[in-house]
């Protein structure tokens, strides 16, 4: 996560959708309601850009990761 930065803005948010966001997240403040659903938004952005990736990236069947934990 990032530093907790804080920046003043004025936006523009459709109340109805942000009070049933505020209920469906039991969030008591529009802030707390604001940054999980931007924290939601990034995560999912992420994980839909590593989803992308499956199927490219080549891997060899008869790897065996455990090798690497044996001592010698």
């Amino acid at each position: 996560m990032c530093k907790n930065v804080h920046m003043a803005t004025n936006l523009a948010i459709d109340d109805r959708l942000l009070e049933q966001a505020r209920i469906a997240g039991g969030h008591r403040t529009k802030k707390a309601t604001v940054t999980e659903a931007l924290e939601e938004y990034i995560q999912r952005r992420k994980q839909a850009k590593i989803v992308r990736l499956f199927g490219t990236i080549d891997f060899d069947e008869n790897y065996d990761h455990k090798v690497q934990r044996r001592r010698v």
